[in-house]
Parts: C-alpha cells; sequence; structure tokens
C-alpha cells in the first residue's frame, strides 16, 4: 500500500508561537522567498481595538487649525488643507462602518496567508481573522514546522483537518475541551502514541478517519470507540494493536460502511477478529496483504456476516482457491473484486467468474495472468473492465493515481480544504 515518507524538520521548542508568526513560507518545494516586512505582524495597533482608518488617524501628523492673523482693522482666515488620508476616508465607505458579519464573508474569500495578513492589522480584524467560522477545513500538507501549526489549529472549531505525512515531536493540548473534528487525515504521519491519544480522546464526532502507516496502541483503539458514528476507517499498514482491541472497536462502530485494513501486523487471531466482528453496513473491505493467514473459513464467516459488500480486496491472500467462487455467490451486489497474486487461482477459474458473478464489473487480476493471457480473458469478460485500478481506494482519503507529481490531489474524501498552505 501507499504510505508516505514521514519527512519533515522538528517542532518549535516549549514555546507556542502564534500562528501568524509561524514560517508559513517555510515549504518543502523551492519557492522564491518573499521580503518579509520589517515590523511584526502583530504590531502596536493590537493593544486596542481600533479599525484600519482609527490607526491612520493616529500615526497621521497632527491636523492643522485655523490661523487667525489680524492687520490693522480686516481680519483675515488661514485654511490649512485637510490630509489626503482623511478626506478618502470621509468620502467614501469606511472599514470602520463595515458590519462584522460582511468582513466575515470577505474573509471566507481569502487564502491562507492573506488571512493571517489581515490578522495583523489591528485588534478587531485579528479577533475576526481567528473567528471559528473561517477555521472549519484546513489543509497543513507542505508545512515544515507542523508541530506549532496543528496545536493552534486545534484550538479553533476546525471540522475537516488534513496533515498527512506530517513530523510531529509534541503537542500540549489545554484543558480537556472536546476537538469538533469530523473528517481526520493523518496518513504516513510520524507520531508518538502519547500526542496521538491525546488528539483521539478529545473526539467524539469522527466520521472521517486515516491513520495509514502509523504506529497504534490499544489505548488509541479504546479512544475510538467513543465515535459511534464513524463512516469509513483506515488502518492499512498499521501496528501494535490486540487482535481484542480490534475487535471491539468493530464491535463498537455499528454503522462502518467502508474499512481497510490491508497489510497491517495482523496475525491470525487478528483476522479472524476483524471477520468476525464486522458490521454487515459494511459495503467496501480491503483485506489484503494476508498471505498464509486469510483462510476460506475467515471468507464464509466475512460473507455471512456482510451479505451487501459492494467492493472486496482479497489481494495476495495464497490461500484462498477457485473454491471461493462458491462463497463469492452470495454477495449479489459485488461490482469489483481483487484477487491480485492470488497464486492457488487458476486462469480457467477466472474465465468462468464472469458467469458465477452477474453483478461484477470490476476485476483486478494483477500477477496472476500473464499479458497473452490477459487479452484472451478480457474477451470472454468483454463487460467487466480488468485491470483497470491499480490501486486501493477504500476509505482512503486521497487515492493514488489520480494526478501526476505536477499537480497533487489534494483532496479529502472527494472535497479539498478552504484554507491550504500553497506548495
Amino acid at each position: 500500500m501507499a504510505g508516505g515518507d514521514g519527512s519533515g524538520s522538528a517542532g518549535s521548542e516549549s514555546t507556542v508561537v502564534p500562528l501568524q508568526d509561524l514560517p508559513w513560507t517555510s515549504l518543502r518545494s523551492s519557492r522564491t522567498r518573499t521580503k518579509r516586512r520589517s515590523r511584526s505582524c502583530l504590531g502596536p495597533g493590537l493593544d486596542s481595538e481600533c479599525t484600519p482608518t482609527e490607526s491612520i488617524q493616529q500615526s497621521s501628523p497632527p491636523r492643522k487649525v485655523q490661523l487667525l492673523v489680524s492687520r490693522g482693522k480686516e481680519n483675515r482666515f488661514v485654511l490649512a488643507r485637510r490630509s489626503r488620508r482623511r478626506r478618502e476616508s470621509a468620502s467614501g465607505v469606511s472599514w470602520d462602518h463595515l458590519p462584522e458579519e460582511l468582513l466575515l464573508r470577505i474573509y471566507m474569500c481569502l487564502p491562507l496567508q492573506n488571512l493571517l495578513r489581515a490578522s495583523g492589522v489591528c485588534r478587531r480584524w485579528h479577533r475576526l481573522a481567528f473567528d471559528d467560522s473561517l477555521w472549519t477545513s484546513v489543509d497543513l500538507e507542505g508545512l515544515t514546522h507542523m508541530g506549532p501549526a496543528l496545536q493552534q489549529v486545534l484550538k479553533t472549531r476546525v471540522r475537516r483537518l488534513r496533515c498527512p505525512r506530517a513530523f510531529v515531536e509534541d503537542l500540549q493540548l489545554a484543558g480537556s475541551s472536546l476537538l469538533q473534528i469530523v473528517e481526520l487525515d493523518l496518513s504516513g504521519s510520524i507520531i508518538p502514541t502519547s500526542v496521538l491519544q491525546n488528539v483521539a480522546g478529545r473526539c467524539r464526532r469522527l466520521r472521517f478517519l486515516s491513520l495509514e502507516g502509523l504506529r497504534l496502541s490499544d489505548d488509541i483503539l479504546g479512544c475510538l470507540w467513543k465515535n459511534p458514528e464513524l463512516l469509513q476507517l483506515n488502518l492499512s499498514g498499521c501496528s501494535d494493536v490486540s487482535a481484542a482491541a480490534v475487535g471491539q472497536l468493530l464491535r463498537t462502530c455499528c454503522r462502518l460502511e467502508q474499512l481497510n485494513v490491508s497489510w497491517c501486523s495482523f496475525g491470525r487471531d487478528h483476522v479472524t477478529s476483524v471477520v468476525t466482528n464486522l458490521s454487515p453496513t459494511v459495503c467496501s473491505l480491503n483485506l489484503s496483504g494476508y498471505r498464509d493467514t486469510l483462510t476460506l473459513d475467515d471468507l464464509k464467516l466475512l460473507v455471512d456476516r456482510c451479505p451487501n459488500v459492494q467492493t472486496l480486496d482479497l489481494s495476495d491472500s495464497t490461500l484462498l482457491t477457485a473454491d471461493s467462487f462458491l462463497l463469492l455467490q452470495q454477495l449479489k451486489n459485488l461490482l469489483h473484486l481483487s484477487l491480485s497474486r492470488c497464486y492457488h487461482i487458476h486462469l480457467a477459474a477466472l474465465s468462468d467468474l464472469g458467469r458465477t458473478l452477474p453483478s461484477l464489473r470490476f476485476l483486478d487480476v494483477f500477477g496472476l495472468v500473464q499479458d497473452n493471457q490477459l487479452l484472451s480473458l478480457k474477451k470472454d469478460m468483454s463487460h467487466i473492465s480488468i485491470n483497470c485500478r491499480p490501486f486501493s481506494c477504500v476509505a482512503r482519503p486521497t487515492p493514488a493515481g489520480r494526478t501526476g507529481p505536477l499537480q497533487p490531489d489534494r483532496s479529502m474524501w472527494g472535497r479539498t480544504c478552504r484554507l491550504r498552505v500553497p506548495l
């Protein structure tokens, strides 16, 4: 399975740096660094909640007063010219008089870096720039100093958080307030189990979760039990969890629709625990990578518990034979079947698969059929697309192979985040 290179530099020291002071321009990609302003983002204007016009007026020179010149019996007034800044602000619409609702609508159109710059104008703008309504969907991929930024973002009411391949050494979350996260992607990250447990223990509303390639613990899975609305769970390549904890998690998440537990460090007991405790609501399942562990008896339990499966990946299960097709016949809604590198399944049995599974539309047999045999197989099963999906997309937030390296796919379960670090 595809996993990220958990590369990145360490976060800040014990001092928590404000989000707008983080080095957002220090990214992995080689970009031309813009010249930093000599003054800090949080300037003296933040000492009081003044508007931009008031800040201009406070910093502008004092207004000239009318001078009364006495020359004998004549009195003349000398009128001073008004400041151009003052005259423009008086003739047009002032930022001072814009309601906060309108400012929030304007901020909603700003990208992440511009929003942080706007937060340094004055105290009022700073407060509005960090309004919870603006920070509901955040993507931190590409940020070098992930730890401090992640800590600051978690203080908001973020609901969709994407930070794959993150490197987080430490994370201090004060208090015991719960997080509002609904969709969370930490795939391929390097995070201590204590930090991950601290984050997972504050989640109660998770519906989409990807912890692909992470080192877990039974305590972390125990925290996930408290999210009964979980719909998609990606634990591909995870390790250090017991079979009992996996079974308890699957029994608790009774609404689960997509599950990916491929290539985990699972033994025989783990696989049995998975197929025994699966929820009948599961419609997409990836159980690939268990060469000498997944047996025909496990497949029978799976079919009995989940009769509505539409996508099933059993790749690299070398113990499966053509007898498994008799069990798969019970899956009346099966659309996509992956049997790549299941070497005990012969070509003759695959030729009859179109009649055995009439609902089947996609079949993956990579490494099982030679090129000259593949042409004959495609001719026999013309209504089935064969070997057109080399990467599994079961419960994965960003399926591999969609776009090239010049245009990376930064979507998360079909949608992009509003606030993103530019790559």
